[in-house]
C-alpha cells in the first residue's frame, strides 16, 4: 500500500507540473525570440540599439505574461477560457512592476475555471437567440471584473512573491549554497517534473533577474546537458552489456537535440546513478558561480546548440566549461557507481526488471520488487486505427518517439499522433507513454488501452505494438 500511495502522490505531482508547464511549452517559441532579441539589442548585447531593445520590456512584461494566461484559459476552457484568460492576466500585468509569470499561471486558469462555472450554471437555460449576446457579455464581465481583481490585489500580492522567491535565490548564491538545490532538480528530473521544475519555478524568477542585468544563472540549473551526458557516457562505457548499443543514440539526441527524457529511463534503470547526475548538476551550477555564467533565456530544449544561441556576449566560454565540469563530474561519480564495468555481465545474467504494469502497480523503484499487478484493458490493434504517443508536454519525448514510429506503422494505415498527457482526449483507445507516467494516463483516460515502455530507444515494447498492428493481434495495457 506504501508504494501505491507513493505513485499516486507522484502522479499528482506529475500532473500539477504538466499544468504548469502546459502554460509555458507552447510559447517557448516567444520566449526565444524575446531572448534572442535581448542577446542581440541590450546595451550589453552583440549589437546594442535602443530602437530595437525597446521591444524588450513589453515583451517580458506584456507579451509573454498575456500569452501564458490565454494558454493557461485555454486549457481550462477552451478559446472562450483562452480569452478571459488573457484579459484577467492583464491585470496582474498592470498592478506588478515585474514579469508576471506566476500571476499568469494563477490567472489564466481561475479566470477560465470561473467562466466554466458560468457556462454550466446557465446551460439550456437561455432564450433562443440570446445566446451570442449572453456568451460575449459573460466572457467580458467575468474577464474584466478578474483583471480589476488582479490590479488591485492579486498583482501586489504576487510582485511580493516574486521579489520573496528572488531573495531566496540571492540568499543561496550569496552564501554558496545554490548547488544544493540539485540534490532536489536532479531526482525531481527522473521523474519527469523537469519541465514544471523549469518553466514553473526558475523561469519566472530568471527572466526576472536576465531583465535585469542581461542574464540569469536560473536558466542553467535544470537545462545544463552535462549531467545526463555524464551519466550516458558511464552508462556507455560501464553500465550492463545490454543496453549500451541504445546509450550512443541517447547521447545524441540528449546533448545536441535536448531531449533530456531521454536520459530518465537510465536513472531509474540505476537508481544509484541519480547520485551521478546530483554531483554533475552540483558542479555545474558552482561552477557557473565562480565564473558568473549566465543565460538571457530559458534554453529549450536543453541542448547545446540552444544554450550557444541565448548566451550573452563574451559569455560562451564560462558557459561551456560548467557543461564540461558537469559532465566531467558526473561520469565520474557515474563510474565509480558501477565500479568501471566489472559486474556488468552479472547484470546481464540477472532477472530482467519489474515490468511497467508492476511498476504502475507497485513496485519499488529502487529495489524491483513486484507488486500486485493490476487487471487492466486490452484491445485488438485491427479496431485501432491511431496510436497516441503521450509525454508530459508533448513536445519533446512524445515527438521524437511519434516520428519513429509513424515511419513503422504507416505500412498497416495506423496514425500516430504526439500530445501531452493532460490532452489525451477522452475518447482514446491506444496510448503509448513511459512507464513512470502511466498512472498520470490512466487517470485521464481510463477507458484507454495504456501501453508502458522504458526505455525511449531499442524498447522491445515498440517491436510488440509493430508485430500487434501488423498481425491484428491483442495489445494489453
Amino acid at each position: 500500500m506504501k508504494n501505491l500511495s507513493g505513485n499516486g502522490f507522484r502522479a499528482r505531482v506529475q500532473r500539477f507540473g504538466g499544468h504548469l508547464a502546459g502554460m509555458i511549452m507552447p510559447n517557448i517559441g516567444a520566449f526565444i525570440a524575446w531572448g534572442l532579441i535581448t542577446a542581440m539589442f541590450i546595451p550589453t548585447g552583440w549589437t546594442p540599439n535602443a530602437t530595437l531593445a525597446g521591444l524588450v520590456d513589453p515583451m517580458i512584461k506584456v507579451l509573454l505574461p498575456v500569452l501564458i494566461g490565454y494558454t493557461g484559459g485555454r486549457m481550462v476552457h477552451g478559446q472562450r477560457g483562452a480569452v478571459v484568460g488573457a484579459v484577467a492576466t492583464m491585470g496582474v500585468v498592470v498592478g506588478a512592476d515585474q514579469p508576471m509569470f506566476l500571476g499568469a499561471m494563477i490567472m489564466g486558469p481561475l479566470a477560465a475555471l470561473a467562466l466554466k462555472g458560468f457556462d454550466r450554471l446557465v446551460a439550456g437555460k437561455i432564450r433562443s437567440g440570446f445566446e451570442m449576446l449572453v456568451d460575449n457579455f459573460s466572457a467580458g464581465i467575468i474577464g474584466g471584473a478578474i483583471a480589476l481583481v488582479g490590479v488591485l490585489g492579486i498583482g501586489p500580492v504576487m510582485e511580493g512573491l516574486t521579489t520573496a522567491a528572488g531573495n531566496a535565490v540571492d540568499f543561496l548564491v550569496d552564501n554558496g549554497l545554490l548547488p544544493l538545490v540539485s540534490i532536489i532538480v536532479e531526482p525531481a528530473k527522473a521523474l519527469f517534473l523537469n519541465n514544471a521544475i523549469n518553466h514553473g519555478v526558475f523561469g519566472p524568477i530568471g527572466a526576472d533577474q536576465s531583465a535585469e542585468v542581461g542574464q540569469s544563472l536560473m536558466f542553467m540549473i535544470e537545462t545544463n546537458p552535462g549531467p545526463g551526458l555524464g551519466v550516458l557516457v558511464a552508462m556507455f562505457l560501464f553500465g550492463p552489456r545490454k543496453i549500451r548499443p541504445t546509450v550512443p543514440g541517447a547521447m545524441i539526441i540528449q546533448f545536441l537535440g535536448g531531449i533530456h527524457e531521454i536520459y530518465f529511463p537510465y536513472l531509474l534503470m540505476k537508481p544509484k546513478m541519480i547520485i551521478a547526475a546530483i554531483a554533475g548538476g552540483m558542479a555545474g551550477v558552482g561552477t557557473a558561480m565562480i565564473t558568473n555564467s549566465g543565460l538571457v533565456s530559458t534554453p529549450a530544449p536543453g541542448s547545446i546548440f540552444a544554450y550557444l544561441a541565448v548566451t550573452p556576449r563574451g559569455g560562451h566560454l564560462s558557459v561551456l566549461a560548467s557543461i564540461a565540469v558537469a559532465a566531467g563530474v558526473a561520469f565520474v561519480v557515474g563510474a565509480v557507481l558501477l565500479r568501471f564495468g566489472r559486474g556488468a555481465d552479472a547484470d546481464d545474467a540477472a532477472p530482467p526488471p519489474a515490468t511497467p504494469e508492476a511498476t504502475d502497480a507497485g513496485t519499488d523503484t529502487a529495489t524491483d520488487t513486484p507488486g500486485p499487478v493490476a487487471t487492466r484493458h486490452s484491445v485488438l490493434a485491427s479496431e485501432v486505427d491511431t496510436l497516441l504517443v503521450a509525454c508530459d508536454a508533448g513536445m519533446g519525448s512524445s515527438v521524437m518517439l511519434a516520428s519513429q514510429l509513424r515511419t513503422r506503422l504507416e505500412p498497416y494505415g495506423v496514425t500516430v499522433k504526439h500530445l501531452p498527457i493532460n490532452e489525451l482526449p477522452a475518447d482514446a483507445r491506444l496510448v503509448l507513454t513511459h512507464a513512470d507516467l502511466v498512472a498520470r494516463a490512466r487517470s485521464v483516460v481510463p477507458g484507454a488501452v495504456v501501453v508502458p515502455f522504458r526505455m525511449f530507444l531499442g524498447d522491445p515494447v515498440f517491436d510488440e505494438v509493430e508485430q500487434a498492428f501488423k498481425e491484428g493481434g491483442e495489445l494489453r495495457g
